[in-house]
């Protein structure tokens, strides 16, 4: 039931932001009586996508952002945000890499700092699409640091998140067998799953799943109920799910009845 829900208000959504790109803006009244539920469903719904920065809520509904949903914020915008609560993460996610193993990290600023948590691990190997994660590594090797991994960077054109996707980023991904995947996401919901702005990226992300033997998703708090407009990988499929103690009950509740294992950064487990 709550799955079926979950899928209900995606579907609501993304009509929502249908209407948004092509009228500029909606309003609650209109919306309650186009999609037939109530005006508080209507106010969830647009509180959901506002947090994604789909829309910008207004006075009786809301209106497209100058970014409209396709909206990504770029990799700097994005460092700062919540930054206490990735560190804690990372250390956290840092546990699951084995010496020796073969770890493929995704674009985002909280992999990232996943990534920076990796440098000393003995004989890793490090694939990724991430710029800012090649970058690291690069510049780790530069310095003479001890253990420092193997870099193995896709191809592909940048997103604004200076993630490589693409056929050619698809292509090197789908020859790979890796050991773990860390992944990250704009948003993370109930029946949505994982979820991104970026139709492209949320295709690469999907080779990036399937390449992987095991998955670690790592998102703070606040993606808790944003929804992106394209979906890749069903909360079902990630064997850890790495978060910050800001994670609500409820969704804790979700997260331990779909996860392999649900991880709060600095409690005990």
């Amino acid at each position: 039931m709550a799955e079926q829900a979950a899928q209900l208000a995606h579907q609501r959504r993304v009509l929502i932001l249908d209407a948004v790109r092509r009228d500029g803006t909606v309003r609650v009244a209109d919306l309650v009586g186009r999609l037939g539920v109530s005006d508080m469903t209507i106010r969830r719904d647009l509180d959901a996508l506002a947090r994604s920065g789909a829309v910008e809520k207004v006075y009786g509904g809301a209106v497209a952002t100058a970014h409209a949903s396709a909206h990504e914020p770029g990799f700097d915008a994005k460092s700062d945000q919540g930054a206490a609560a990735k560190a804690a993460i990372a250390v956290t996610a840092a546990t699951l890499v084995e010496p020796g193993s073969v770890v493929a990290i995704s674009g985002g600023t909280t992999a990232y700092a996943v990534a920076a948590r990796l440098l000393g691990i003995p004989r890793l190997t490090i694939v990724t699409n991430s710029l800012p994660v090649a970058e690291l590594v690069r510049a780790a090797a530069g310095q003479g640091a001890g253990a420092t991994p193997t870099l193995l960077l896709t191809g592909g054109s940048p997103t604004p998140s200076a993630a490589l996707v693409g056929p050619l980023a698809e292509l090197a991904i789908a020859s790979l067998h890796v050991d773990l995947l860390v992944l990250g996401a704009h948003g993370v919901a109930e029946g949505a799953g994982l979820t991104t702005p970026n139709l492209t990226e949320a295709q690469t992300n999907r080779a990036l799943v399937a390449s992987a033997r095991r998955i670690a998703v790592v998102a703070d708090h606040s993606k808790w109920g944003v929804v992106g407009l394209s979906g890749f990988a069903a909360l079902e499929q990630a064997d850890w799910f790495v978060t910050d103690p800001g994670m609500p009950a409820p969704a804790r509740a979700v997260l331990t009845e779909t996860v392999g294992e649900l991880l709060i950064a600095g409690e005990e487990h």
